[in-house]
């Protein structure tokens, strides 16, 4: 999946060392989060030929969600064996948020601070966020504040 993601990103026109530079920060900050082993489970799995390495290795690290875009290509009856689930990433942070809201909002203000160029605010990053495809999460985080 990362190979698939810096492809995809390189061809956006983002420069090679910085998106090799953001995957480091991702398994630095992430580093349980390579899944390994998944590769025999592709065979059996119903969903979109193209997606199927990514369900077999959200069964394969017992994930109970697939945050994705792409919902058309996960649909239920290819998840349901899996007790999976497949949402959008609004959907995702939408639940992050009812679930632990200090902590989210919490997150939001580290992310803010740490921003070098703006967004270097809150209500800023929501805006970005808003954007960025994310416009419930960012409606529901301005009324929490």
């Amino acid at each position: 999946m990362l190979t698939e993601l810096r492809r995809n990103v390189i061809e956006r026109g983002v420069p090679e060392e910085r998106v090799d530079r953001r995957i480091s920060q991702m398994g630095k900050a992430f580093p349980d989060a390579l899944v390994t082993g998944y590769e025999s489970l592709i065979g059996g799995m119903t969903n979109d030929p193209k997606d199927r390495h990514i369900l077999a290795a959200a069964v394969r690290a017992h994930a109970e969600v697939i945050v994705t875009l792409n919902l058309r290509d996960f649909p239920e009856p290819a998840l349901k064996p899996y007790d999976v689930i497949a949402v959008t990433p609004d959907e995702f942070l939408l639940d992050q948020l009812d679930l632990y809201p200090g902590t989210t909002i919490g997150v939001l203000r580290q992310q803010a601070a740490a921003h070098r160029r703006e967004p270097k605010t809150v209500l800023g990053l929501l805006t970005f966020l808003e954007r960025s495809g994310l416009p419930q999460f960012a409606a529901e985080v301005r009324r929490h504040l």
